[in-house]
């Protein structure tokens, strides 16, 4: 699955009601966490499941990786691109 840093913090905008910012406002690789953008571990809990049903990706809790999926908009996506999955259609 093929998806650009620019959707991919429109995807996080959306998923998380940060109305107040723009994709324009979000870095590749400013962190998500830990203060660069302010998410906490409830914005992350919604983040995992919204990429669950609209990317198909399966992030186990038991990953050693999974802090290092969502360290940044850039890290997402290739976390995203890497799981070999497309995205869901509408209405499935």
């Amino acid at each position: 699955m093929v998806i650009t840093p620019l959707e991919m913090k429109q995807f996080i905008i959306d998923t998380l009601g940060l109305e107040d910012l723009t994709p324009e406002a979000i870095g590749d690789e400013e962190p998500l966490f830990d203060g660069g953008l302010g998410l906490d571990s409830v914005d992350a809990l919604e983040l995992g499941i919204a990429l669950r049903k609209r990317f198909r990706v399966e992030a186990a809790d038991q990953d050693p990786a999974l802090k290092d999926h969502f360290r940044t908009v850039g890290s997402l996506v290739a976390f995203v691109a890497g799981s070999g999955q497309g995205p869901l259609e509408a209405g499935t």
